[in-house]
């Protein structure tokens, strides 16, 4: 949309509001506090390990965990008592958090991740807060029964909204509720998010791809193949140079594919059935992917369309331009390497032991 002068979050959210008259201010309002749990964030990530103080006495010796411990405690603070909620979960919950039945139980669901890239803290690189919301069973209005694991078992094509907090040098929200991905920066002096960024797409064509090559060994063929080609460069059957980046923090990769394109890839190989949480961060992170007319996928299928089996399920994941991405799905649905006598996979491959 169009913005002739700076709009802050809570504006954007109800011009968004006005696509559906008869819609209440319940999601605008979690929404808001979800923006208000990432500027508390924010701060507490900013003081990194100056918050010392602060940290929790089970963990004293680890900064990226109590910072990750400070993160849940935040969100779960400004969103438990908010009356939109009946219930959360976080990476860390075995089980679904429950709303106090004191505050109210209102009919959405917050699956988030409170310090995505929590790791990178000690490195002071860019790390981030994901999160998404799904409509509640009507059930749990109704009966005021606590959410259970089921509740949350929906497909990513199901989200009411979703989006990330950035912790750089800047702090940003990137959000979308459906209608398109639109980018907010923080600031600092007022306090409010700004509409910096409205109208997010990622472009259709890239020459940069991200993967951990570490795992090249575990590498499936297709991931193999695809890789290989794009370091083959213009003497390679892509006929164009690539560019590798790998930052280890979900939600900074991710940005960086929002703003100038790309392809990310953290795929499912030979040790596991996948290394990305399907709720809590593959899922919102497709949706992003979609409303901004890219693509994701766990190389097999969208990943929008998976069907959770449980709370903490893992996928392969890979998202970004939408060209790319189809074509590491065709590469995983063509035959295998030994069939098509490929030779990228021969004795002398770049990823052969």
């Amino acid at each position: 949309m169009p913005v002739s002068r700076p709009w802050t979050l809570t504006r954007y959210l109800i011009e968004e509001r006005r696509r559906f008259p008869h819609a209440g201010g319940d999601l605008n309002a979690l929404l808001l506090d979800v923006s208000l749990a990432c500027k508390a964030v924010a701060r507490t990530v900013a003081f990194g390990e100056l918050n010392d103080t602060a940290v929790p006495a089970e963990h004293p010796g680890d900064p990226a965990l109590s910072l990750c411990r400070l993160s849940d405690d935040i969100f779960v603070r400004v969103n438990e008592a908010n009356g939109q909620l009946a219930g959360f979960t976080a990476p860390g919950c075995a089980r679904p958090r429950q709303v106090p039945r004191t505050t109210g139980r209102g009919k959405y669901l917050l699956v988030f991740d409170p310090l995505d890239g929590s790791g990178n803290t000690a490195l002071n690189v860019t790390v981030g807060s994901i999160f998404s919301v799904l409509r509640a069973p009507e059930a749990l209005g109704t009966s005021g029964r606590d959410a259970v694991e089921a509740d949350f078992l929906q497909a990513g094509a199901a989200q009411v909204a979703a989006g990330y907090a950035l912790y750089g040098p800047t702090t940003m929200l990137v959000l979308s509720v459906g209608n398109g991905v639109a980018g907010f920066t923080l600031n600092p002096t007022l306090g409010d998010f700004m509409l910096t960024h409205p109208e997010i797409r990622v472009r259709e064509h890239t020459h940069e791809f991200a993967i951990n090559a570490s795992n090249s060994r575990f590498w499936e063929p297709p991931v193999k193949r695809y890789v290989e080609e794009c370091q083959a460069g213009r003497s390679g059957p892509r006929h164009k140079d690539f560019t590798m980046r790998w930052i280890a923090s979900m939600v900074a990769d991710a940005h960086r594919v929002l703003m100038r394109g790309g392809v990310f890839l953290d795929p499912r190989d030979g040790r596991e059935a996948g290394p990305v949480r399907l709720l809590h961060e593959a899922n919102p992170i497709a949706f992003l992917m979609e409303q901004a007319g890219g693509r994701a996928s766990t190389g097999r299928r969208r990943v929008l369309d998976v069907e959770p089996t449980a709370l903490h399920q893992r996928v392969g994941l890979v998202f970004g331009s939408s060209s790319e991405v189809e074509r590491i799905e065709r590469y995983h649905h063509e035959p295998a390497d030994s069939e098509r006598g490929n030779p990228l996979f021969a004795e002398r491959g770049l990823f052969r032991q």
